[in-house]
Formats: structure tokens, sequence, C-alpha cells
């Protein structure tokens, strides 16, 4: 039998695709979520849907007694999706590779995974402490299958696993918490966590110093987030400040280099018209930094570069919002 790898749907990146497919043998009104498929010949047998509710997303292992050392408090729509795949022909460390090797093909950050084998790995991220530190934290509702599989039976010998990963999307962030346990020597037991979440308010981000300076050293470039301008025009607005006062910190901060300054916008109007606004835009950011902060002028160039190079897709409010911004890239 051909170990198949899951097949990543295509509304993961564009919000768009056909229904999931539910099966003959699936709980009555359960779906697989839109961003992953199930693990071949699995059966959903449990599902649970809170359009809000907050959740203790894990980033790190157990550190004391019932506590996860790092955990990222986040809130939004939750889908919980319990699997069960029957069979004495796959371990639940195939299952887990296939999961991690599927969310990392999609694009996703992995905030952290780990393969729990035996004792040495229990309080880690997948080992059996850490998953039930996890479910303590983040209780589904209704009790049920996953109570019965999830935290008893034989999980304990066979091994333990999770993955953990999320992803920006134009218009939200997808979290995934994908946890899965051999219940038996027959038996891998699996529950897929996604959480969608969307700010509350626009104009809530604004930069940060510290945060731009770790995307220069890993990506070369980095989003001034926070800047405001006229409506069509390149004028910034004084709701600028914050943001202005961080890049000039981050500069402060790397004295020895220079920067473009990129101007990017959506695709609405001519390539012209987003061409010119975009240049505009980058050179008034740049004379902000030289006039009032002192930011020497050879150490910025500003460049504008329209529609041309989007984050995200244009066919969506979400998508346009975040395609107009201006970065700094170190030359």
């Amino acid at each position: 039998m051909t170990f198949r790898a899951f097949v990543v749907a295509a509304a993961l990146s564009c919000g768009l695709g056909a229904a999931p497919a539910a099966f003959a043998q699936d709980a009555e009104g359960c779906e697989d979520h839109p961003a992953l498929t199930r693990y071949p010949a699995s059966v959903l047998e449990w599902c649970d849907v809170e359009n809000f509710m907050p959740y203790k997303f894990p980033k790190g292992g157990v550190t004391g007694y019932r506590t996860i050392g790092e955990i990222e408090e986040i809130a939004g729509r939750v889908t919980r999706n319990f699997y069960s795949y029957k069979g004495d022909d796959r371990t639940h460390a195939e299952v887990w590779k296939n999961v991690s090797d599927a969310i990392k093909a999609a694009g996703f950050e992995i905030v952290g995974e780990g393969l729990g084998m035996d004792r040495s790995t229990q309080n880690e991220i997948g080992g059996v402490n850490w998953q039930a530190v996890h479910f303590i934290n983040n209780p589904w509702t209704g009790g049920g299958v996953p109570v019965a599989r999830m935290v008893s039976g034989t999980s304990t010998s066979g091994g333990t696993s999770a993955v953990l990963a999320k992803k920006e999307r134009a218009d939200d962030t997808l979290w995934i918490s994908a946890v899965i346990e051999q219940h038996s020597s027959t038996e891998v037991a699996m529950l897929f966590d996604f959480i969608e979440t969307k700010e509350a308010e626009t104009g809530l981000i604004t930069a940060n110093a510290e945060a731009m300076g770790k995307d220069i050293e890993e990506l070369g470039r980095t989003v001034i987030e926070g800047l405001y301008f006229d409506h069509d025009r390149a004028t910034l607005t004084a709701e600028s400040k914050p943001a202005l006062d961080e890049a000039a910190k981050l500069l402060g901060q790397m004295a020895g280099k220079s920067f473009y300054i990129v101007g990017h916008t959506d695709s609405s109007g001519t390539y012209a018209y987003n061409a010119k606004l975009s240049s505009d835009r980058a050179e008034a950011v740049r004379q902000a930094l030289l006039t009032d902060y002192g930011v020497a002028s050879d150490r910025l160039q500003a460049v504008g570069i329209g529609p041309v190079s989007p984050r995200f897709t244009n066919s969506t409010d979400g998508g346009k919002e975040k395609n107009r911004r201006v970065e700094l890239v170190e030359q």
C-alpha cells in the first residue's frame, strides 16, 4: 500500500474552492476544514465549531505543573475535527510525518512540532504530558469521542506527536494544532484544531524596531507598519509618527547599513498612476526620516514599484489593504 501524502486544498491560499467533502461514515454534520484534507482512510468521528472563542496556542514544552512555558493567547473561529484511522499498517509516527510535510508544503510557519516516543520526551511538544496540559488549556465542549480517545487508553505506550503552525492570510491568520496519538495497536487518533483569527479593528498594528530588525536580519526587508497617507496622495498623516519613530530607531541601531525605501500599491487604477503614487509615498517617508530624525541622506533611496510585488491577492479588500505598504529593503 502506497504511503500517500495529504492533499492541501487550493482554498488555503486563495480562499476559494470546492466545499469540504463529507464521507459516509463521518459523524452527521461534520466535514473537513477547507485548509487541509484528512489522512487517507481515516473517519471524521466528531467535530465542533465555535464562531468565536479564546484559544491558548502552545509554542513550547511543559515547564511546570500543568504549565506550558510559552503560550500565545488568540481568539477567533475555532473548528475542531477528530479523526480515527483504524488498521495495523500505520503508526502515529507515519501520520505525524505526513501531516508535518503537508503543512510545511502549504507555506505555513511551523511554530513547533514534536514526536514523542517514550517518557524522555513526555514534556516536550507532542509528548504525552504536553498533550494533557494542552487539552486542559483548551477543553472541548460536550465531552464525547475526543475524551474517550485522546486522554485515555494505551497512548502513553504507543506514542504521541503534534504539529503547530500558522499562516498569515489576506484577511486573517490561520493557526493549526494537529495532535496525534497511537490510541492502540490498531488505531491512530487525530485532533485537528483550526483557529481563524481576525483583527477586531484596523489600524491597531504599528512598526516595532526590534521586530523590524529581525525581519532585516532574516529576510533583508521589513514593512513599516502603521504609516498612513491622505487618500490618493503622498502626504503622511499625523498618525504615522509612531511608525516613523520606530523606523528611525531601527536605522539608528543599524547605523552601518543603507536601505531602499520601497513604496507599494494595490492593483486599483493604472500602472502609471500607481507607479508614481508609490514612488511619491516612498520619497515622503524618506524626507520625513531625513528632516525630522536626522538620518543621513546617502543611507536612504526611495523607489516606487506600484502593484508589481503584492503580498496577497488583490481580489479581496483585505489583500488590497496589506498590499498598500512601504518597506525598508537592505541595500
